[in-house]
């Protein structure tokens, strides 16, 4: 390994704890964020103000821009402003838009979190609702300092991982390297879930033989094949101009490359946004609409899918790139692992690893994935990944369509 990434020993992942803050529901949060959540776009600016004006790092701004109702908007917002890293939340509405604030403050409340709601229309406009809320972001926050404390096992830990700007290296580096972090959490008890449905084409027979029954097999075939038809339909597929210039030279090789962040643990179940894994182990994340495409794009940017990755329950989120990204998110931690040297040494300051030296030699898959799994120990733990210490907070949300899964989908859900 290289001089500058000593040698080190990794703790007993089946009693290593952590201290992190506990909630109603018995999840556990390695953040305590209040968020302050927008409720359409004629609010965004009103919001993100509040934000600013709290002076603080642990408030974040989340929200959902459309202006007429759509179930899919309001059950993630229902799972972000209840994910266990938020303490707190701020909801802030124009006053005529469609979204169902009233049902959304009622989930809050009902999870034992703080909440106050501002309607722009009743509160007497911008400067008002921007003094009232920033008053009551103090009061929650006082409120979300008076959570309760406990240990946090890593088999209470869900993580996620998804890839952008892949270049020709990311299969060989970073994306397997994220593939042994995962089988080492997964093996000690954590929810690990990789996506990208529609940068999975080619693999779905491989994914259906590591499937704990033949039914989930076979959902996990018509996942892709579901990606496939919709991206047909779109006209696009998940190739950029970015992977070809990077070298990858097929759709096939893109998705090879995507699939072995997976590792090689079997799959569990798979999730649609909002769903929660129902044990440990590895899940695959359905981000693709059902039905016919209605909404455009399956994702707009990678930031989407991280906040659905989120929305699971995902406490920190690994993002390989080989291209280089700089993207961070609200809520959740993310941790960049840098899949080329080249691209490491110009971007350093906005990557947390450096896998690229396997590429040269100076490390091994193993011992980048062991240093992967012990960034994941310690930003859990409380130290701050690159993009979070930046001040990264992106968050989107569109609109979208799912039905629910079915009981094929997740074996050993619990009753």
């Amino acid at each position: 390994m290289d001089s500058a990434h000593p040698a080190f020993r990794l703790p007993d992942l089946t009693t290593h704890t952590f201290p992190a803050w506990v909630r109603a529901d018995g999840r556990k949060g390695i953040r305590n964020i209040v968020a302050v959540a927008y409720l359409v776009e004629c609010a965004h600016h009103v919001a993100r103000r509040i934000v600013q004006q709290s002076g603080r790092d642990d408030v974040h701004l989340i929200g959902f821009p459309g202006c007429y109702p759509n179930a899919y908007a309001l059950q993630m917002m229902q799972a972000l402003c209840t994910h266990p890293n938020i303490g707190g939340v701020v909801l802030v509405s124009l006053g005529c838009e469609s979204f169902n604030r009233e049902a959304l403050a009622s989930h809050i409340r009902a999870s034992g979190r703080s909440v106050e709601t501002f309607v722009i229309q009743n509160e007497g406009g911008t400067a008002e609702t921007i003094r009232k809320g920033t008053e009551a972001v103090a009061r929650i926050r006082a409120d979300a300092d008076k959570a309760p404390r406990g240990d946090m096992h890593v088999s209470e830990l869900v993580i996620g991982t998804i890839c952008g700007g892949s270049d020709g290296t990311s299969g060989i580096t970073a994306n397997p390297a994220v593939g042994r972090c995962f089988d080492a959490l997964g093996a000690a008890g954590a929810a690990c879930i990789f996506e990208e449905t529609g940068e999975l084409v080619g693999c779905e027979k491989i994914m259906a033989s590591r499937a704990i029954t033949p039914e989930l097999g076979a959902e996990l075939e018509a996942c892709v094949q579901k990606a496939e038809a919709y991206y047909t339909v779109m006209g696009f597929g998940s190739f950029a101009p970015g992977n070809a210039e990077g070298g990858l030279t097929t759709q096939e090789e893109k998705s090879m490359g995507a699939y072995s962040k997976s590792g090689s643990a079997p799959i569990r179940g798979i999730l649609k946004p909002g769903d929660q894994p129902p044990t440990g182990g590895l899940y695959l994340l359905d981000v693709v609409p059902d039905g016919e495409p209605r909404f455009g794009f399956p994702n707009i940017s990678d930031n989407a899918e991280i906040i659905e990755l989120i929305a699971c329950g995902a406490h920190l989120t690994l993002f390989t790139t080989g291209r280089g990204s700089v993207v961070g998110s609200a809520i959740s931690p993310v941790i960049k692992v840098c899949a080329n040297p080249e691209t490491y040494r110009r971007l350093s300051s906005d990557m947390d690893i450096d896998a690229g030296r396997i590429m040269e030699g100076r490390a091994t898959l193993d011992e980048v994935g062991e240093e992967i799994t012990a960034l994941v120990l310690k930003v859990a733990g409380g130290g701050e990944s690159l993009s979070e210490a930046m001040g990264h907070q992106e968050f989107i949300l569109t609109y979208k369509a799912f039905d629910p899964t079915g009981p094929a989908c997740l074996p050993l859900r619990r009753a």
